[in-house]
């Protein structure tokens, strides 16, 4: 495939899952992440033909045009999509799949001085939320997607959901998230908390003691500070 025809499937990405996209005009002339694709793709083209001064030259103009950087030894598949860009580094031997998403202040980087691949391995249809960094020669599955400000140091399988810092694998309980999600995303730190208070609830229950009442959160175990209290009054 041609780098022109690789932008057109870049460009059709932008249009199909971006709802401010309202014309390829828009997008070709006021879109960072998709310039930066522009740059790119071209200097990737002349680094496989083993121009690497002129490939670093345009990607090192593409990075002050756009606030992305993108070394141009990495490998990135069609129908790229990057939403904003500003503050995304892909480092050199970082791989991406087609059909992906990465947002703005997203890290493909490496973890020190090693050398061969030290970078990420993204599968096709991968989603990378705002501000995550995604670090060392590990594999993100086809499918999966990297919550907001996550940081992933280990291997995700496919089609999963990854949150928090260290990033941590969470199931979906077989409910489908929105591809284009990034907030509708489970918290498996307040998913525990929320089990462990409701077994403190419990217990205190049973003798007689409202403190978990007064929890930070509200849901159906932790009521409200006036609630419990008028509580508390009926009690008396």
């Amino acid at each position: 495939m041609t780098v022109r025809e690789q932008l057109k499937t870049d460009l059709k990405a932008a249009m199909d899952k971006d709802p401010a996209a309202t014309s390829k005009w828009l997008v070709k002339h006021t879109y960072a992440g998709y310039k930066a694709l522009v740059g790119y793709r071209y200097a990737h083209w002349f680094f496989d033909r083993g121009h690497k001064t002129i490939a670093e030259l345009i990607s090192a103009r593409a990075k002050r045009r756009t606030g992305v950087e993108i070394h141009p030894a990495a490998k990135i598949g069609n129908a790229m999509f990057i939403d904003h860009g500003t503050g995304i580094v892909i480092g050199e031997t970082a791989e991406i799949g087609e059909n992906c998403v990465l947002y703005q202040g997203v890290t493909l980087g490496g973890t020190g001085k090693d050398t061969g691949k030290r970078h990420p391995t993204l599968g096709d249809n991968v989603m990378v939320s705002a501000g995550a960094k995604v670090l060392g020669p590990l594999n993100i599955g086809t499918g999966s997607k990297i919550g907001a400000g996550s940081v992933v140091l280990k291997n995700v399988p496919p089609y999963c959901t990854v949150v928090g810092v260290p990033g941590r694998i969470v199931k979906q309980d077989g409910q489908r998230i929105s591809d284009m999600d990034q907030i509708l995303l489970p918290d498996p730190i307040m998913e525990e908390f929320k089990r462990l208070n409701g077994r403190l609830y419990e217990l205190e229950k049973k003798l007689g003691i409202h403190t978990c009442r007064y929890s930070l959160t509200v849901d159906e175990v932790n009521e409200l500070v006036e609630e419990a209290e008028k509580d508390e009054k009926i009690e008396k």
